[in-house]
Formats: C-alpha cells, sequence, structure tokens
C-alpha cells in the first residue's frame, strides 16, 4: 500500500474539509474547554437539566468560542506554511475524486432506504458500486499516480489523462508507463520551487542536474531535443549544459550555423564552429572518431554487448547542434541528405 500511494476514493471530494474538521475540531474544544474547566467541574452531573442553561455566562462564552476560533485559524495558517506539502497532497487527492466523480467514470445503482417512521416513504438513493483504483503518491519531488486497468468501458479515459493531470494538478508530465494491469502517471511537482540556479547545475556520474529532483542520465539516454519559442532561453540553456560538461572529462564540439551566442566560445574552448563548410567538416569528423571509437571499445578486454562508454572509461563526446533544423534547410538536397545520413548513424551508436 505504501509503495502504491494513497487510494482515491468518493468521499475524497471532501477531503480537504474532513481533515481540516477532523484536525481543528480537537483544537477548538481544547480551548473552549480550558475556558470553562472550574464551571464543568463545579457542574453537578447527576442533578443537571436544561433548566440550568440559563446560569451560563453568556458573554464569557462568547469570548471563549471567538478565542478558540482564532487559534484554530493560527494553527491551520502554521500548519499550511510548515506541512504545505501536506497541504497540497490533499488538495490533488480531493481534485482526483472529483474529476472521477465529474466526469461519472464509475459505476452505482440505485438503492431504496426506508424512512425514519415506518409509515412514512423511503427514498431512493446512489450507491456506487464500482470505482476506479487509482493511487496517488509524492516521492522525491515526483507525483505518481497509478491508474489500474480493466478492460471496461473507463478504459480509455483512463489510459489518457495526461492533459487532465496536467492542467488539473498544475504540474509536468514527465513519464508515462503502461504497466501489467495498469498505467502510471509520474509528474513533476511544483515545478518553480525545484528551479535551481545555473551554479547549481552539475554533471556527475554519468547525469547532469536539471532541477532539484531532475537529472539527465546522459551515459543511459545520450540524446537531448531542445525546442522552444524564440526568446524562450534554449541557447541560455544549451550554454548552462555546456558549462557544466566542462568540468568533466568530456570532449565536446559546438556546432551554431548563426554565428551567435555560441560561437563566441570559440575564443575560450577548442572544437566551435560556425561557418558551413566547418560544420559539415565537423560533423564528419565526430563521425569518423565515433566509428573508430566504436571498433576500438570492441577490441578492450572488458567489453560486454550492450555496455557503452561510461563502462568501460572512456569520456564521452559530446556534439552540441544550436539552430539545427535551420542549417538543414539552408542546405542543398544532396548536403542535406549526406548530413542526415550522418547524424543519423551518430545517433544508433
Amino acid at each position: 500500500m505504501k509503495q502504491r500511494g494513497k487510494r482515491i476514493r468518493p468521499s475524497g471530494k471532501d477531503l480537504v474539509f474532513h481533515f481540516t474538521i477532523a484536525s481543528l475540531l480537537p483544537v477548538f474544544l481544547l480551548v473552549v474547554g480550558l475556558f470553562h474547566v472550574k464551571t464543568i467541574q463545579q457542574i453537578n452531573w447527576q442533578d443537571f437539566n436544561l433548566s440550568q442553561a440559563d446560569k451560563i455566562d453568556i458573554p464569557y462564552l462568547i469570548i471563549s468560542f471567538s478565542v478558540a476560533i482564532l487559534i484554530c485559524l493560527l494553527v491551520a495558517f502554521v500548519f499550511k506554511r510548515v506541512r504545505y506539502d501536506t497541504v497540497k497532497q490533499l488538495y490533488h487527492r480531493q481534485k482526483l475524486a472529483k474529476m472521477i466523480l465529474e466526469n461519472k467514470w464509475y459505476e452505482s445503482e440505485q438503492v431504496k432506504t426506508e424512512g425514519f417512521f415506518k409509515d412514512s416513504a423511503g427514498r431512493t438513493k446512489e450507491k456506487i458500486t464500482y470505482f476506479p483504483k487509482m493511487y496517488y503518491r509524492l516521492k522525491n519531488g515526483l507525483i505518481q499516480i497509478r491508474v489500474e486497468i480493466t478492460l471496461g468501458k473507463y478504459q480509455d479515459q483512463l489510459l489518457h489523462l495526461e492533459k487532465k493531470l496536467e492542467s488539473g494538478l498544475y504540474c509536468e508530465l514527465t513519464d508515462k508507463e503502461l504497466k501489467d494491469s495498469y498505467v502510471e502517471y509520474t509528474l513533476l511537482y511544483d515545478t518553480i520551487a525545484s528551479r535551481i540556479s545555473i551554479d547549481e547545475v552539475e554533471a556527475k556520474d554519468g547525469k547532469l542536474r536539471l532541477m532539484k529532483n531532475v537529472w539527465w542520465e546522459y551515459d543511459k539516454l545520450p540524446h537531448m531535443l531542445i525546442a522552444g519559442g524564440t526568446g524562450g532561453g534554449k541557447t541560455y540553456f544549451i550554454l548552462t549544459l555546456i558549462e557544466a560538461l566542462l568540468h568533466t572529462d568530456s570532449k565536446l564540439y559546438i556546432l551554431d550555423p548563426k554565428n551567435a551566442d555560441l560561437a563566441d566560445l570559440g575564443s575560450v574552448m577548442a572544437n566551435v564552429y560556425y561557418r558551413k563548410e566547418d560544420l559539415l567538416s565537423c560533423i564528419e569528423t565526430f563521425y569518423e572518431e565515433m566509428m573508430k571509437r566504436s571498433e576500438e571499445m570492441k577490441q578492450m578486454n572488458n567489453y560486454k554487448t550492450d555496455k557503452n562508454n561510461a563502462y568501460l572509461g572512456i569520456p564521452a563526446h559530446f556534439l552540441t547542434f544550436d539552430e539545427y533544423v535551420a542549417f538543414m534547410e539552408m542546405l542543398a538536397t544532396k548536403e542535406n541528405t549526406a548530413v542526415m545520413n550522418k547524424l543519423k548513424q551518430i545517433v544508433m551508436l
């Protein structure tokens, strides 16, 4: 159960309200009790009746209730500040329950209940007979939502929850994995709070840190595609990656057909190109070196099938290509085909 997370149930549509009442009611009663502890001790409960209610000090009772409410509000405020993640989880679980109920992704039947009196007419009540098994868990800055797939009539809806989850929970989907009898969605929680400064971006042990809980494991996933609108920060992101990789033993090749920001790195590091002929030559050289490294790796004594350069202790080589699409469109058909073939073979290595 702990590994799956918290089960989303129909009663979860009022989860925040129920949690608030269950948490603050004891606080409210305790404060009121402290105000009236002497009065309570003096009451003779055996002879107590409602006719004695006129002896209650109403102004004092109002003061005690007011103070108790203020203390409850203060406790709620402090709890929300200190346990912010816990509160967000409650809201997320409530939203998920409402999502299922409002979209009617459940099955129910009408049940007739008896009235309070024997001769009174009963009333019809909806009883839920099937509610999708959905589990919610927040761990290491990632939200994992697991949904059981039962081949029922709601299977298509439950298999495509990406947009609803991203917009409803205000999180970014990082992974979707279909497993035996269930699908698991992984979302990045609190994207803004998970951001790090450029100084905190570091590369070590074959992976590069991008956010507090997000790493690019380039030893396992060596290819990265960076996309975004004009002025969206793509180039600055690439510069950040380059700065982090320069602190490793990796070898970098920088291609900047715009002759812009990345081309300026040519004054402080080698293998930076921006002219068309140099770009084509660099791609050819990089391809030949990769082929040569591949052959040399297979001749090593500790070589194993399905192992990469990291396993053999060989430094990684990075080919960084800014404005790749624009450059390919500038080439003639023959050159475009040749470059594309080389890049495809590099990707497969």
